[in-house]
């Protein structure tokens, strides 16, 4: 290239050999428009008269004469620290000249310090420029725009810019914007600790120090911090506890917050208790106790000592030793063959019991004897012995043979069909001689008989029959086949009609005098082969004995106790919790022939998914055993559960001590609780409390409690709640709210109280509660209205609208559970909705298999009971297990109606399989 420039540049988009493109716009320096030796270099978009000519040096010859400046290094983005000045370079290759341009001025060219190279790979010239920024240069352009940098290079075929680079004066303020605080925090507890660092530039960095070291979240994984620097600890731990501190800090300086101490704390808990020690005495009345320590987990850091008492003592009674006593001599025996008789004397008078000594001596007593029966057999007396035999042994067969006919006879018989309308069922019998009515339409006996007497006979039909569309006629079937007319006797083994002899016998037994006697929770009958019902009012307990369990000829006195859960002692594992109450029915070792049902209530909300639900019975050695899982196949015959929405019936064949025990499978799992409010019904100081009970949702809970405000003088001031409480491991919160503070304060310090989780989940602190102690400001008032709130922390809640007369309001204070109607002891018939002998004819019909399924399992079916099918097929009676359990639901308000209309449903299906068989 020669000569002026002008045309013949190439833009850095122009090709080698190409037509130029059109020309780059330089403001070139005055310094550099007459340098000798250099070309100069029109500016062809200048205005008019303005146009401005530069002089550039000669581009080196060969390749490089072609090429466009490339740069290898570009200013970047420096910061001043204080007054030291900063350097700013670029590099360039095949480059002429380089100068920098700032704030769109171009530096003076005695500020370049410039270096000439050659690239070894390429062999063209590389130039690299350096000028240093100083603080005064920025600040004069402070708070106009931000000062910036840039190199611009030329060769012979262009020129070529490089990035900006931005020059800011770096700093770092003294405050901080938020700094972390001091706080106190449960174990395992979250925790944040915010900090905002001091403005700068650039930005500071922060990193914590816990006790002066360095807290790195790569080592350990409890700890992070989070992009607005705030530290998080997922799970406090006792090795948390230190002081903490915040730092920022960037090029310009290092700053420190102020340290915020944590500590962790950990509340106490109670240990398990240690097993009753001896009974203090060695005989008759004295005391045992047992203890536990605030040690699971031991209070650290100042955290809540244990509530409650160390120490537990309870009234014992050891049995005295009794020594056995022979009773007096009987009489000589009269003289035998063998010229001997005897006498005979039991060691009973007392037996010896509670380890006392047996009695020393000989039993039986024989000496020799003389009279005309003291001689040898004659001959022949073996044959006469051996016929009489043969005689008596004819005769045993023949009765043996009557009584397989009757039973049969007996079988073959079935109940009318009349027998399932409810106005038989429901019907009573009298005890009165009725003429026998006229063969087509017998008529019923209606009044209930008197059982008090040992033998009662009745005359008449117990099926009448009438004539008329809306009855079904059976003239085939056996089920519910009649009655025929006639005398029917019902025996009543009634302890009362067996006269004193009886009784005295049956006192003698050692476990009629240690029955537990004199309690409110508590009830005890005798009973026989007949039957009858148990009762604890108020409880939702009860215990069924049904007909034929006792065996005939035999009586026993049973007896039905609630526990209070500190007399019992029922370890609980893991996420056990208790859900019904302890119930002991007895005297354990009776013999039933057929399962009582003992009936209690529950507060578990049953899922399969979220429950494992067991029935444990303590043995005799006081051990509790698992003797049933719910909804799992039974490895006994022996019990049976049936499992409702609030209360369970239990089937068994062995009396003793029982209770329910589910352990939770995941956190959905729940327990409904009672939460009932009272207050005192009067006040006549300026203070005023609220208990606020949290009890598992059983009638035996709620009534101890009503007893125990009783004592108390307090009265219901709010209809009870139910909340279903989670197993989640949160506590239970209560808080009062929205009382007018013109009339009253609240002495609670804290927003809310808290009841332990696991005091609630155990189920063994039957009556956990709150108090909120009120003041009024003058004694004239009397109105108070507030809310109550209960919830569970991220669970549910429940709250109470409190608003009565402290002085005249008892809105709530009679509301008690209902009572319940009848005696605590029903025997016999009387403890039954379902007549004797209807029962006995429907179980007859119904056991034996039904064509076309009319038997028990079609009753169970329309009772709703089809799931208990092979519970009920693997007893001797289906349909009485059936009855038994409708008898233990609906007493003593069922409706006998819903009874009759399933028994005839079963009816008619027979019915019909006999109208197909007839056609």
């Amino acid at each position: 290239m020669d000569g002026r420039v002008g045309q013949g540049c190439r833009t850095a988009g122009g090709r080698d050999g190409g037509e130029a493109q059109g020309y780059w716009h330089v403001a070139v320096p005055a310094w550099l428009m007459s340098q000798p030796g250099h070309v100069e270099v029109a500016e062809p978009h200048l205005p008019t008269g303005a146009q401005q000519s530069a002089t550039v040096a000669n581009p080196a010859s060969g390749a490089s004469s072609d090429l466009l400046p490339h740069f290898q290094l570009e200013p970047e983005d420096v910061y001043i620290v204080k007054n030291k000045a900063v350097s700013l370079a670029c590099r360039a290759t095949p480059a002429t000249q380089i100068y920098f341009k700032c704030n769109g001025e171009w530096v003076h060219q005695g500020d370049h310090v410039t270096q000439h190279s050659t690239d070894r790979s390429t062999g063209l010239p590389v130039m690299e420029v350096r000028i240093e920024v100083t603080r005064q240069q920025v600040e004069k352009i402070f708070g106009l725009e931000e000062y910036w940098c840039q190199c611009v290079a030329w060769s012979s075929s262009g020129t070529t810019k490089s990035q900006k680079a931005f020059v800011r004066i770096a700093y770092l303020r003294k405050n901080f914007e938020q700094e972390p605080t001091a706080r106190e925090v449960s174990i395992e507890q979250g925790i944040v600790l915010p900090c905002r660092p001091p403005e700068g530039i650039p930005p500071a960095e922060v990193e914590w120090l816990r006790n002066e070291e360095l807290v790195d979240p790569e080592l350990d994984a409890n700890v992070y911090v989070t992009p607005e620097h705030s530290l998080v600890l997922r799970q406090a731990r006792l090795a948390d506890t230190a002081n903490y501190t915040c730092v920022a800090k960037n090029i310009v300086a290092r700053r420190r917050s102020g340290s915020a101490a944590i500590t962790v704390y950990v509340n106490g808990g109670w240990s398990t208790w240690t097993q009753w020690s001896g009974c203090s005495t060695s005989c008759g009345r004295g005391w045992q106790k047992r203890s536990r320590t605030c040690t699971n987990p031991t209070p650290l850091n100042g955290g809540a000592f244990c509530e409650g008492q160390n120490v537990q003592k309870t009234a014992c009674t050891t049995l005295c030793p009794v020594d056995g006593a022979w009773s007096e001599w009987s009489k000589w025996s009269e003289c035998g063959a063998e010229c001997t008789h005897w006498r005979s004397r039991e060691c009973s008078e007392p037996a010896p019991r509670n380890g006392g000594r047996d009695c020393h001596g000989p039993e039986l007593d024989t000496r020799n004897c003389t009279s005309e029966l003291c001689t040898h057999a004659a001959p022949g007396t073996e044959d006469v012995a051996l016929y009489v035999g043969l005689v008596a042994v004819a005769v045993c067969l023949v009765l043996l043979l009557l009584v397989g006919v009757l039973v049969y006879c007996r079988k073959k018989g079935g109940l009318d069909a009349d027998v399932a309308d409810s106005s038989i069922l429901t019907a009573g019998f009298q005890p009165v001689s009725i003429k026998p009515s006229k063969a087509d339409n017998p008529s019923l006996l209606t009044i209930q008989p008197d059982l008090s007497t040992t033998t009662m006979t009745y005359q008449g039909s117990l099926c009448p029959r009438q004539d008329g569309p809306a009855k079904l006629q059976l003239p085939n079937g056996h089920l519910l086949s009649p009655l025929g007319a006639g005398r029917h006797t019902l025996h009543h083994s009634s302890p009362a009609a067996e006269g004193a002899d009886f009784v005295a016998r049956l006192s003698t037994q050692s476990y009629f005098r240690s029955l537990p006697r004199g309690t409110n929770n508590m009830a005890y009958g005798t009973f026989n082969f007949l039957g009858g019902r148990l009762m604890i009012p108020n409880t939702g307990i009860s215990l069924l004995i049904p007909p034929d369990a006792i065996p005939r000829g035999k009586i026993y006195e049973v007896y039905l106790t609630l526990h209070k859960q500190e007399e019992v002692r029922l370890p609980l594992a893991g996420c056990q919790t208790l859900l019904s109450p302890i119930v002991s029915c007895g005297p354990p070792g009776v013999l039933l022939t057929r399962p009582a049902i003992l009936a209690m209530g529950h507060c578990v909300e049953a899922s399969a998914e979220n429950w494992s639900i067991r029935l444990k019975k303590q043995s005799c050695e006081g051990t509790w055993e698992d003797v049933l899982q719910l909804g799992a196949e039974p490895c006994t015959e022996l019990y049976y559960c049936q499992l409702e929405a609030q209360a369970c019936y239990v089937f068994t064949e062995q009396l003793g001590r029982f209770a329910l025990v589910g352990e939770s499978l995941s956190m959905a799992a729940s327990k409904r609780l009672k939460l009932v409010l009272f207050a005192p019904a009067a006040c006549p100081s300026l203070e005023y409390n609220i208990r606020v009970y949290c009890l598992s949702d059983t009638q035996d809970v709620l009534k101890e409690v009503i007893q125990l405000e009783k004592q108390l003088g307090g009265q219901l001031i709010g209809a009870p709640r139910v909340l279903h409480f989670k197993d989640s491991y949160h506590n239970l919160r209560l808080s009062i709210h929205d009382m007018p503070s013109s009339l009253w304060k609240s002495k609670l310090l804290a927003s809310y109280q808290e009841i332990p989780f696991y005091h609630i989940w155990s189920g063994l602190q039957p009556f956990l509660h709150c108090t909120f102690t009120l003041e009024r400001l003058s004694t004239s008032t009397c109105e108070l209205a507030c809310k109550i709130w209960v919830w569970q922390v991220e669970g549910d809640g429940q709250s109470f609208t409190v608003n009565f007369n402290i002085a005249k309001d008892t809105r709530f204070s009679d509301w008690l559970v209902p009572d319940e109607v009848g005696t605590p002891a029903l025997v016999g018939p009387s403890a039954f909705k379902i007549p004797f002998l209807i029962r006995q004819k429907i179980i007859s019909s119904l056991d034996p298999p039904g064509t076309r399924g009319a038997d028990w399992r079609t009753l169970a079916q329309k009772l709703n009971l089809d799931s208990h099918l092979s519970f009920f097929a693997s007893k001797a009676s289906p349909t009485a297990m059936i009855l038994n359990l409708w008898e233990a639901r609906h007493f003593p308000n069922g409706n006998l109606s819903q009874l009759a209309a399933a028994v005839a449903e079963v009816g008619k299906q027979d019915s019909a399989l006999f109208s197909e068989a007839e056609c």
